[in-house]
């Protein structure tokens, strides 16, 4: 039995005639970190029943010693081999109209990283509502989860990486969608820094005991999230969306 050309879904029409429009492969990109999203939640719900831990905020909170652990610190690593995928294989036509070699390099750069931004953001987020569906957790964006391992277990609540996972799939967004700059280097500068103090607020507790061996950081558990530090951090990593944005609200009100 076969299908009729017309009765195939639009993504797969679009694949029939030739390289895709960068709306389609945004769509394409983020369709498949919602069915990511679905196998992370699904893949963490088996661990954390297994060691009587669906909701992580409580007393022994990693108790996932010998093989269980290098699974969970290998998956975890696999999950950001499958983000980079999405970045490389992002197509090199992509810089249309491209005035110079340097030009095309520069936008088919900002692209990739576009890509994975997007793909990271929307993956981040339909974790947790996946994992709400499945298991009832989170109950409320400032639940405690630990959100990576690697290097440290990193501690916070939902809302601190879903309003990050907003910002990803915004500049994502921006920078696959417009052959324009979305951001400067002092807006780039300023998002490094933000990304540099959000490691550190996600990650002082578990830094503070580490001078006390492996067992005393995996017994972490925080008291309290540093929020003024974090919606700082956050606003810094949103500098190049927010440069950007400001950007084109001056060019559409600019006299013509």
């Amino acid at each position: 039995m076969t299908n009729h050309p017309s009765t195939l879904p639009g993504v797969a029409l679009s694949l029939s005639k030739g390289p895709l429009s960068e709306r389609t492969r945004w769509v394409v990109v983020t369709a498949f970190a919602i069915a990511m999203a679905w196998v992370e939640a699904a893949s963490v719900f088996y661990i954390r029943a297994l060691v009587d831990r669906i909701e992580p905020y409580q007393a022994n909170p990693l108790p996932i010693d010998g093989a269980l652990g290098h699974v969970e610190l290998w998956r975890e690593a696999a999950t950001l081999a499958m983000i980079a995928a999405v970045a490389v294989l992002a197509p090199l036509d992509s810089a249309r109209g491209a005035s110079s070699e340097s030009r095309r390099a520069g936008r088919t750069w900002r692209r990739r990283a576009g890509y994975a931004a997007l793909a990271f953001g929307v993956w981040d987020i339909f974790y947790y509502v996946f994992l709400h569906l499945i298991s009832g957790w989170p109950r409320t964006l400032l639940d405690w989860d630990i959100l990576f391992l690697l290097p440290l277990p990193w501690w916070g609540p939902v809302l601190a990486p879903a309003s990050i996972a907003l910002v990803m799939i915004l500049w994502g967004t921006l920078a696959t969608q417009s052959d324009e700059a979305t951001g400067t280097r002092w807006t780039w500068a300023l998002a490094s820094v933000g990304a540099v103090l959000a490691l550190g607020v996600f990650m002082i507790d578990a830094w503070r005991a580490l001078p006390d061996g492996r067992d005393a950081v995996l017994q972490v558990l925080p008291a309290t999230f540093n929020w003024p530090l974090f919606w700082v951090a956050w606003l810094l990593m949103a500098s190049p969306v927010l440069h950007r944005m400001a950007f084109l609200r001056t060019r559409d009100v600019r006299p013509r």
